[in-house]
Parts: C-alpha cells; sequence; structure tokens
C-alpha cells in the first residue's frame, strides 16, 4: 500500500470518532491490547506526520541563519546526528504508547468499570500530548529565529 494511501486512510480514521471511541468492552487482555495495537498505525502517521513537518521548520531556521547570519544555528552537527534524534524519538513515542495498553490493563484489574472510559481518553489526550510534544520543538526555533532576525534588523536599522 502506498504512503500516500496509508496517510489518507489515517487521516480519515483520526477524523472519525471511532479512532477514540469504543463500541464494545473488551474481555480479555488480548483484546484490550489488540484495541490499542489496532490504532497505532494511525498514531504514528500522525505524529510522523507531525514530525516530518518539525523537521522542515527546523531545516529552514537553520538554513535562514547560516544564510543571513552565518551562524549553524539549530542543525545538529554531524547532520545524521538529527535523523539519530529522530529515530530514538520515535521509539520513545512507541514505548509511551505502549504504557497506554499496559495502564488500561492495571486499571481493568483494580476498577473494571472504568477501563474503557480510561482507553478512549487515555488515547484520545496521549495522542494530542505527543503532536504538541513532536511540533514544539520546531516551534521554539522558529520564534527564536524570527527573534533573532527582529533583533538583527533592529541592530542593523540603530
Amino acid at each position: 500500500m502506498p504512503f500516500v494511501t496509508l496517510v489518507r486512510e489515517a487521516w480519515k480514521k483520526a477524523r472519525s470518532e471511532s479512532l477514540y471511541r469504543r463500541d464494545y468492552s473488551p474481555q480479555t487482555v488480548w483484546e484490550r491490547i489488540g484495541w490499542w495495537e489496532s490504532r497505532r498505525v494511525p498514531y504514528n502517521l500522525m505524529v510522523g506526520i507531525v514530525g516530518v513537518c518539525t523537521c522542515i521548520l527546523l531545516v529552514l531556521t537553520g538554513v535562514a541563519a547560516e544564510i543571513l547570519f552565518g551562524s549553524e544555528f539549530g542543525l545538529p552537527d554531524p547532520p545524521i546526528f538529527g535523523v539519530f534524534l529522530a529515530l530514538l524519538y520515535g521509539i520513545g513515542a512507541n514505548l509511551c504508547y505502549t504504557f497506554g495498553w499496559i495502564g488500561e490493563l492495571c486499571i481493568a484489574r483494580l476498577w473494571p468499570r472504568e477501563a474503557d472510559r480510561f482507553a478512549s481518553r487515555s488515547f484520545s489526550l496521549g495522542l494530542a500530548l505527543s503532536v504538541l510534544l513532536t511540533l514544539t520543538p520546531g516551534l521554539i526555533l522558529l520564534v527564536a529565529g524570527i527573534l533573532g532576525l527582529i533583533r538583527h534588523f533592529n541592530r542593523a536599522d540603530g
């Protein structure tokens, strides 16, 4: 299946409430894990798309700083280090995602009636926080770059 088709399907699923909602109450541990794992690909696609946008912001800001100021502002040295960090981030995000179903299994054991609500709320909140966390470095660097540009032009005028 081509990447573009995967992205479209993930986006459609994300827009529907079925991604966050639980239509049935799983009875076994494997059914609970299955509910989470069936959402891992859309989760990774959404966080990954935001990660690509963040990387684009980081590279554009770094290139602009290099061109305008002769500074390597925000670019890792060597650049392959950035790829390593992105892979490490993806592994960490998936590890945290796994803690979602581990948490649900604990809740199901202690408070069985709360497990379904915990699952849907923790998935949607975890996805929102993951997207926000993934976007944050690019936004911080972009704002810092814009402020640096403003300071540069203010010094040039003064």
